[in-house]
């Protein structure tokens, strides 16, 4: 047989296929109101009541306004009036803007000269936002999300935060506990006058249609160092449960499997791959696959984000050299060198639209293909994907209870390119099978071994 050798490169920027912001991490209805009490045990040790409310909304971006009037604060209390501005993203809550009052005198000073300093702690969401303003909170929230961000007036203020699951919180305004997901910050400043104050350990505890109900922010600087606590009084917003945050599609560098393909109508022996993921940057990565055996050799690049919108392929690169002589793939409009090929595992889940899966999948979930100018151009496909539910899948790596895709793809004149692909998605793991029943008749199989 005749070695056949391509070169393929693909770099396909995909649009998202919808706009799925999930505000209730922080709803913000025109007559939404939170109060909280916060103190420091060293710069502010009277119990601060500041009342939160919604100023304005427009589009995805709204602001909220606080203030300690009318409060019943009692002397000594610091006076604190601001807004803070904030724009739901297809990566969560961003941090746009904020304005207030100066800080008490008596504060740390958070900025390398005394001039013109625009940082302050003297409240209760500059706490949330100190260190973490894009975003502030990442969605989607998943088990093991981590990601980076800056803050303060100058982005001189970083942080890397990770979410630590969900847990039973109590506060004030609720009478019962509350399920919350809590998020832990370990957040660096260098160079203020006031150091360490604005470096340390920040605890935020999000309960879902309310928003942060509590935030212990553990300032650097030993066993005397300052703790900032605020927590929720009241509201007249309600709990809700939270999406899951069960991860199908893990983004964790260093994670790695093989896969063994086979299709018996196109090549008589398995294909087997290894795949690992190189480089990750909040949760978007790079993964690798490189052949071991069988009729292709191939070493190939795909870069993958996860954001509200799914799970999206943005882009793959492969270089390949094969025994097998497959059927061609289209799309039509394409140049014949530069039409699909079915290389790596990968290829054959990501081939014809995007989300791979959504951000938060559920039973009965759908979505269209050919819809997207993008996904068109790169595949040439129209289908239709819908999440089946959850199904015990036994393969050689193990038995998961994993999440099936089921996607019927037509791709007008090439049945290669046709057909119905059902895929399975472990928890912590990704992909662990996939069968692709092609429109002329083959069946591809695809397992994770180990």
């Amino acid at each position: 047989m005749v070695l056949r050798a391509l070169v393929v490169l693909v770099v396909a920027l995909l649009a998202p296929v919808s706009a799925a912001f999930a505000s209730d991490w922080l709803p913000h209805p025109a007559d939404a109101t939170w109060e909280y009490t916060w103190t420091d045990s060293v710069y502010n040790t009277t119990p601060t009541k500041e009342k939160v409310t919604v100023k304005s909304t427009n589009g995805a971006s709204f602001t909220l306004a606080w203030t300690t009037d009318k409060e019943g604060n009692p002397a000594g209390a610091p006076t604190s009036i601001g807004t803070v501005d904030f724009q739901e993203s297809n990566f969560g809550l961003i941090n746009t803007n904020w304005a207030s009052n100066q800080p008490p005198a008596g504060f740390p000073i958070l900025c390398a000269a005394l001039a013109s300093c625009g940082n302050s702690l003297a409240s209760t969401y500059y706490n949330l936002i100190w260190g973490t303003r894009a975003p502030t909170l990442f969605e989607p929230l998943l088990q093991g999300t981590s990601w980076t961000a800056t803050g303060a007036a100058k982005n001189d203020v970083s942080s890397t935060n990770d979410y630590l699951g969900t847990e039973m919180v109590t506060v004030p305004a609720f009478p019962q506990p509350v399920l919350a997901a809590k998020v832990r910050s370990q957040i660096t400043q260098a160079g203020a006058l006031g150091d360490p104050y604005g470096s340390g350990t920040r605890t935020v505890w999000w309960v879902y249609g309310v928003g942060p109900v509590k935030i212990e922010f553990d300032h650097a600087g030993g066993s005397d160092a300052p703790v900032t606590i605020s927590v929720l009084d009241s509201t007249n917003q309600t709990p809700q449960p939270p999406p899951p945050d069960v991860d199908y599609f893990p983004l964790r560098q260093g994670l790695h499997g093989r896969y063994v393909w086979t299709n018996p109508k196109h090549f008589k022996t398995p294909e087997v791959e290894k795949m690992s993921i190189d480089q990750v940057s909040n949760d978007s990565a790079q993964i690798s696959f490189n052949s071991i055996s069988g009729p292709i050799k191939v070493k190939g690049a795909y870069g993958f984000t996860k954001r509200l919108d799914g799970v999206t392929n943005l882009w793959g690169v492969t270089k390949a050299a094969s025994l097998a002589i497959m059927p061609p793939l289209g799309p039509k409009a394409s140049p014949v060198g530069k039409r699909r090929h079915f290389f790596t595992p990968f290829d054959l889940m990501t081939f014809g639209f995007n989300p791979v899966i959504p951000a938060y999948p559920a039973p009965g979930d759908a979505w269209d293909g050919g819809k997207n100018q993008n996904d068109f151009a790169t595949y040439g496909v129209v289908g239709h994907a819908t999440i089946v539910g959850m199904r015990k899948v036994k393969v050689p790596a193990g038995t998961f209870e994993a999440l099936e895709v089921r996607t019927v793809l037509k791709q007008p004149g090439f049945p290669f390119g046709s057909g119905t692909r059902t895929s399975w998605f472990a928890p912590g793991r990704g992909l662990v099978k996939l069968v692709f029943h092609h429109g002329d008749g083959s069946v591809s199989t695809v397992v994770l071994s180990r």
